[in-house]
This record gives structure tokens, C-alpha cells and sequence, in this order.
């Protein structure tokens, strides 16, 4: 399985209507993903300032993000990946090590990346330690994803819905996040986060469809908007006053 990953993307904020007509041109081209559309949760880290997303909103030249992320269940044995995602000059750069819920359950991050002497692992480690992040912030959401073809295999376009976030504790999250109540939809039902990624261009034929629905790319974090729409513009912003009150709402 792929762990490194270099790649542009693209994100659009779309209706369901343009998100119809594109997902009928795309499948002509592409491939859907084998799995359909399936859940995505994803556990990010921060300060306690929320320093990492407050430069990050900044928009700087290289920013870096850590997260969990896990696909469809919390089954034990499934296989659940720790993410460092970096971005330089519009190029987004992931380096991931795979795990299971079960190695997760019996211990802490740190000791995981203790026993993976990989370099991927040195630089998570130095991250978490640099930074002095923790695990902070649930995204869950449903994902549709479809895979170019051909000469196209690093070519890939997903459609993201139904995005919830919730301040959580690496405990909760391997308890089963998706069976938890989440306090806060980050999109309305009607509107959808499309991503294209790739390491070329965008092919012509999309282009033209992107062009004729009047989609056009946007700057879009779905953890920077909670933080900007919940955090920032908050009157308490310390997270662990926030934590507690997203906890007992759940």
C-alpha cells in the first residue's frame, strides 16, 4: 500500500446539482472506487492553542498537518493510518505509517512510532514533539471517490458529504467515533466538497465540464472552517474549555 504521496489538489464547493452532472461526465472517463461511497474519520492534532490550524488559516508557503484517519469501521483488525500531510508552493506532500485499531487500543501514538523505525515515523515523532500536539479535533464524513484509468492512475476526484466535527480525545475515537453525536455540520445538505487531485494537469475534458458548470476552485479546510466558524469567533477560545463543552453536549 502507497505511503507516500505527492500530488496538486483542487477543492470546489458545489451543488448537489453541478455534483450530478459532473458525476455523469466523470463516469464515462473513470472508474469508480471499488468500495462505493464510504465513511472517512479522520482525528487531528493540535496545541492547545490551536497553534497548528491558526497557521495554517494563515495560509503560508509550507504548512504540516498530523491526523488519524480510518475508513468505514472500527473494526480491531482493520488497518488505520497516521497521516503527516505537508504543503509547499500548492503541492500537497503525505507521508503515512498503517496500524490497527487493536495496537492503537493498547497504547499511545508515541509507542507505535517507537516500534516503526521507518524515516516516516522519525519525522511524525519529531512533529508531535516539536509541536507539543495532541489528538483535538473528530471530522466523520461520506465519501464518493472515482480513479483515472489508463495514463491517468495518479488521477483522482472525490465528492465529500454529510461533514460533521466534534472536539474528541484519542479514547473516544478508538471507542467508535461514528456511533457518537457530533455537534457541528461544517456544509449545509445541499452542498458538497469536491476535490481533484493529480500530479499533472487536470485534463481537458474536465476542465471543459468544470468551465460549463461554473466551478471554480476555492481555499477550503474542512478543520480550519470549524476552527474559524466555532474557535476563532468564539469568546472562549481554549480548547479545553471547548472540549468539555462539545464532550457533554455528546
Amino acid at each position: 500500500m502507497q505511503s507516500i504521496f505527492k500530488r496538486y489538489e483542487k477543492k470546489y464547493i458545489i451543488s448537489k446539482e453541478q455534483s450530478a452532472f459532473l458525476q455523469d461526465q466523470l463516469v464515462q472517463k473513470m472508474e469508480i472506487d471499488r468500495n462505493g461511497e464510504y465513511l472517512i474519520q479522520n482525528l487531528y492534532y493540535d496545541t492547545a492553542n490551536w497553534d497548528i490550524i491558526r497557521e495554517s488559516i494563515e495560509k503560508p508557503l509550507y504548512k504540516e498537518k498530523l491526523r488519524i484517519r480510518y475508513y468505514n469501521n472500527f473494526d480491531p483488525e482493520s488497518a488505520g493510518f497516521l497521516e503527516l500531510k505537508k504543503k509547499f508552493n500548492g503541492i500537497v506532500y503525505k507521508r503515512r505509517i498503517i496500524f490497527s485499531l487493536d495496537e492503537l487500543n493498547k497504547g499511545r501514538v508515541s509507542e507505535i512510532l517507537q516500534n516503526n523505525n521507518s524515516q516516516i515515523s522519525k519525522e511524525i515523532n519529531y512533529f508531535l514533539i516539536n509541536k507539543n500536539a495532541s489528538e483535538k479535533i473528530n471530522i466523520v464524513y461520506k465519501r464518493l471517490a472515482y480513479n483515472g484509468t489508463g495514463g491517468e492512475l495518479n488521477f483522482r476526484v472525490s465528492f465529500d458529504r454529510d461533514i460533521y466535527i466534534r472536539g474528541c480525545s484519542l479514547k473516544d475515537f478508538c471507542s467508535g467515533g461514528i456511533r457518537q453525536k457530533y455537534n457541528h455540520q461544517i456544509l449545509d445538505d445541499n452542498h458538497l466538497v469536491m476535490e481533484i487531485k493529480t500530479a499533472n494537469a487536470i485534463p481537458l475534458w474536465l476542465a471543459g465540464a468544470l468551465s460549463k458548470s461554473k466551478i471554480y476552485p476555492v481555499s477550503f479546510s474542512k478543520y480550519g472552517t470549524y476552527f474559524t466558524k466555532y474557535i476563532l469567533n468564539s469568546h472562549d477560545c481554549s480548547a479545553k474549555s471547548h472540549i468539555k463543552e462539545v464532550e457533554d453536549a455528546a
